[in-house]
């Protein structure tokens, strides 16, 4: 029977796709890294408890031996607010996710040890030191997890009622893409590290649901791979949905497989349909004169197509918002999100923006990619901030919706009209939530540091005079 208990608790984001909107529904669950965590504890010695604030109080009371919170840049100063507040009840608080592992230093103000990046290797350690009454620090591996042997993500402790999409499996780590306003790549690598396929099929079958989202930075990231583990999910009657890049994503024998496999929908990070813009942000891979044929073949295959698009690169101008809209309608993309850049604290776009002293706001909350925290190049924050909401009423509108309804073909019906009333609603609520620019602050006393820096030299330099750090000795 296990003898102490740990309370993981994922702090409130309130998103687009977070929040309950339909049937007090969130369209995403936010907990497959805290799934994860709960995985790599040890069920003989600790029970685990897990809250989603998103949908459920926070019980303060609970009797815990360590609370665990993880926290994207966003919500981090509720996760600080959360830390706080048990710390003062005596309540040792550990920190991971993206922000606590990019500004340990600044999340030990709040919490008592830090994960940084992956927490699989360190996680024995971390607890040794919990139940010897020494955690404290950071926490990080010396090198990354090969990704076998991984165990099943707690998806018992989930509440699937709560949302549509609640099942998030993950066969790689890493992307090789390194876009400048990513942080991937500085947490899991330029690298893709692979799960074996008879592994990720394993937790398919086991983890409770038919209907999977692969919860990979790009699952069609080379061109091998993914063919691998969709010719293993052939006839076991998953529907299965996944993040890739533009450019496999015109392979056939890939939507092939993809289709006979299951796949529903692909989410694409298409960014800009300006090439100069992706150029500028090393997205290479997408190219905007094949958005239009891409979008048509997917759906030949019975796919849905969620694109994602990005304003406020310094080629945008007012005109990019109609432009946009209008690209996306008149080329029947089936759902879209999209979002204002934000220079999230220890990617390259952060230290290229604090260099030139153009981030006006270092207020966390507002790095939600809906706020504006930094001074366009040809436009105000304002109007920034006003073309995406009208961006977002252009394509969600009733009309819109009515003219991109898949009357013909294989798409998921169901699935397509879920998507767009969720978005819809949630622009709306958005819209009405966020409604200026973030208002100035001071910077932050403390530095970003990626748990992984840069391989290309001029980056790696930027990163190192940002942080005002010289020398070979940071890795």
């Amino acid at each position: 029977m296990p003898t102490h208990l740990i309370h993981l608790i994922n702090p409130k984001t309130d998103s687009l796709t977070t929040r309950p909107l339909y049937m007090n529904r969130a369209l995403y669950s936010p907990l497959a890294g805290l799934l994860a965590v709960a995985a790599s504890i040890p069920r003989e010695r600790y029970e685990v408890v897990l809250t989603d604030e998103n949908i459920e109080p926070i019980d303060f009371d609970l009797k815990a031996d360590l609370v665990g919170l993880s926290a994207m840049t966003s919500y981090v100063k509720r996760g600080y607010e959360i830390g706080d507040r048990f710390r003062s009840k005596g309540v040792p608080v550990v920190m991971g996710g993206v922000h606590p592992s990019f500004m340990p230093d600044e999340a030990l103000r709040h919490c008592d040890a830090v994960v940084i990046g992956e927490v699989e290797l360190v996680i024995e350690r971390l607890l040794d030191d919990l139940e010897a009454g020494s955690m404290r620090g950071t926490y990080k591996s010396d090198k990354l997890h090969p990704m076998v042997g991984m165990s099943m993500p707690r998806y018992d402790l989930l509440k699937r009622n709560r949302y549509v999409n609640s099942t998030f499996v993950q066969t790689s780590r890493g992307c090789h893409q390194g876009c400048t306003f990513c942080a991937e790549p500085l947490m899991n690598g330029l690298k893709f590290r692979y799960r074996p396929v008879d592994e990720v099929v394993r937790e398919m079958e086991e983890c409770g649901s038919r209907i999977v989202s692969i919860n990979d930075a790009d699952f069609f990231g080379t061109p091998d791979r993914p063919k691998e583990v969709m010719r293993a999910l052939k006839g076991r009657g998953f529907q299965w949905q996944a993040g890739v890049t533009s450019k496999l994503a015109q392979d056939d024998r890939m939507l092939e497989l993809a289709a006979e496999s299951g796949c529903t929908m692909l989410s694409i990070g298409f960014e800009s349909i300006s090439r100069s813009t992706l150029k500028s942000v090393h997205k290479h891979v997408n190219r905007p004169d094949s958005f239009a044929a891409l979008v048509d073949k997917l759906h030949s295959y019975g796919i849905i197509v969620f694109g994602l698009f990005m304003f406020g690169f310094d080629g945008d101008d007012k005109s990019v918002f109609a432009e946009t809209a209008g690209f996306t309608r008149q080329n029947d993309y089936d759902a879209c999100a999209y979002s204002v850049l934000t220079p999230y604290p220890g990617t390259l776009t952060w230290y290229e923006m604090k260099k030139a002293n153009r981030i006006v706001s270092f207020d966390w909350d507002k790095y939600d990619q809906g706020h504006v925290v930094y001074r366009p190049a040809q436009m105000t924050g304002e109007d920034l901030r006003l073309g995406v909401s009208e961006t977002y009423e252009r394509f969600y509108s009733w009309p819109s919706i009515a003219s991109r309804f898949p009357v013909s073909g294989h798409r998921h019906r169901a699935q397509w009209l879920i998507y767009n009333l969720f978005m819809r609603r949630g622009s709306q609520t958005e819209g009405k939530r966020i409604t200026a620019v973030a208002p100035p602050t001071a910077a932050p006393d403390l530095a970003p540091l990626p748990p992984i820096l840069p391989t290309k030299r001029e980056w790696r330099a930027a990163v190192l005079e940002g942080i005002g750090a010289v020398g070979p000795h940071l890795s």
